[in-house]
């Protein structure tokens, strides 16, 4: 071993190391969910929103849920969840039943009603978790630690009065420590100490196997990156050659995802009248969504393809045939790009601003990046013998975009089968792309998720890649 390969083994054992303590002391901001029930009455019309958080000055939208109070034609619109979980509008004096999910053991609770002069009241609270029920009093709440625009907050028979100013009225007060709420701590203690020893063994288990496989497992990033300025200059050329021969050129390559987003848009939110989801407006909970959904289909439909497309380069003895599914790649990111940008802008003109956290686009597609590449040089090889896998995946991604939350909310699907749909890897970076742009959650938030979603991407990466070696010495004579 010479010293260059010791020095770079020496760094990733210092890396790995680090990378242990971090997992080792990490805190899940992923707790389980615990219903909080309660009644609100209000003479005038806006949104209670509800923020919950470990620390008092850490209120983030993605820790929050909303309660929309509107009254109709002079009397107050009551909103309940009927036995099927259907929502069910009707007119009742002076409440509102909702339900909110709050994280369950957080430390703090705000309460933000409106942003009118108006009086609420907030009544017959409760939280729940599994099959456990705890009664709050608004003496249970104490003294609030924090009051702004309001001129009264007071507990009346176990109610609480709020009396708002206009502007931006709210009140935090301390949790109240609940049976459900210990439980639900207790089992989401159980459970990060799965997920870090998964995290860890996980972890190791890729370095050991880089430092005794490393020649094995270098040889196609090596490939790649001596190799950047060829696939650089064919990702633009197959861009500009895709459109050649058209009067706009390339500029239908952004028309049709445009098109379909309006589709969608018009569809869902004028057809059907889809409002706010996860306290966002429709249109930017819909294009956060699909702008990840478009580049895997992009580039999983090309990439697929790509050896048969430049079958004239595969036959030829001296050519990086490795590289061809990078072309693709590279060649669907320019679109990519410039709708990521544009679901920034959308997202801003709707008043809400990603901050610090949208820098989180680039790791989340770096994931999918890695996701996708896997699978296609598995596919890309496979294709050469047998054709009819291009149709079977064009069904495959028809099927896709609708088994993960992207025109729908997860919300409406019971709790206890969210994990089939959080199956599919692409759950994790369409959710990622939205905690990024205006969910303002850190990516490491969710280790669970992570490990799960890197464990199988690994996986799929090492049989796509050991496909393509195998086979790759026959395409040029099937080709």
């Amino acid at each position: 071993m010479n010293r260059k390969s010791k020095l770079i083994g020496l760094c990733l054992l210092i890396l790995a190391v680090a990378a242990n303590v971090l997992i080792f002391n990490w805190h899940t901001y992923k707790l389980p969910t615990v219903d909080l029930h309660l009644t609100v009455s209000s003479e005038v019309g806006g949104n209670l929103q509800i923020f919950y958080s470990d620390y008092a000055d850490s209120w983030v939208e993605g820790n929050s849920s909303g309660i929309a109070y509107d009254p109709v034609n002079g009397a107050e619109q009551t909103v309940a969840l009927s036995e099927d979980g259907e929502p069910v509008i009707g007119f009742l004096p002076a409440k509102t039943e909702a339900q909110a999910a709050i994280g369950a053991g957080q430390r703090f609770i705000r309460l933000d009603p409106g942003d009118q002069e108006a009086i609420w009241t907030i009544s017959d609270m409760s939280v729940s978790y599994k099959d456990m029920t705890a009664d709050w009093q608004a003496e249970d709440l104490g003294e609030p630690l924090e009051v702004h625009d309001m001129t009264a907050v007071e507990a009346e028979n176990g109610a609480l009065v709020l009396s708002a100013r206009a502007g931006d009225p709210y009140v935090i007060f301390a949790m109240p420590e609940t049976a459900p709420a210990s439980q639900a701590v207790a089992d989401s203690d159980a459970s990060t100490l799965r997920t870090k020893v998964l995290a860890l063994v996980l972890l190791d288990a890729v370095v050991l196997a880089f430092l005794l496989f490393r020649k094995k497992l270098l040889t196609l990033p090596l490939e790649i990156m001596q190799n950047r300025h060829l696939i650089f200059k064919l990702a633009v050329n197959d861009f500009k050659t895709k459109y050649a021969g058209s009067y706009l050129g390339i500029f239908w390559a952004f028309v049709q995802p445009v098109v379909t987003i309006m589709v969608y848009w018009f569809v869902f939110s004028v057809g059907f009248r889809s409002g706010a989801v996860m306290n966002v407006p429709f249109v930017v909970y819909l294009v956060t969504g699909l702008v990840p959904w478009f580049f895997i289909q992009d580039f999983m439909n090309a990439g697929t393809n790509a050896l048969v497309e430049y079958s004239y380069l595969v036959k030829k003895v001296v050519f990086k045939i490795s590289v061809l599914p990078m072309v693709k790649a590279i060649s669907a990111l320019f679109v990519h790009a410039f709708f990521v940008a544009i679901t920034i802008l959308i997202t801003v003109l709707y008043g809400i601003n990603p901050g610090p956290y949208a820098i989180q686009v680039v790791y989340y597609f770096f994931a999918m990046f890695v996701f996708g590449l896997g699978i296609v040089y598995g596919t890309c090889a496979i294709v050469i013998f047998f054709r009819d896998l291009t149709q079977i995946i064009n069904i495959v991604l028809q099927v896709g975009v609708w088994t993960i939350p992207i025109m729908w909310n997860i919300g409406i699907i019971d709790p206890k089968w969210h994990w089939f749909f959080k199956l599919n890897p692409m759950y994790y970076i369409v959710n990622g792309y939205r905690e990024a742009i205006y969910g303002h959650t850190w990516f490491w938030h969710d280790l669970g998720q992570m490990v799960y979603f890197w464990a199988v991407t690994l996986i799929l990466f090492v049989i796509g890649t050991t496909i393509f070696k195998r086979l790759k010495v026959h395409f040029a004579d099937v080709l």
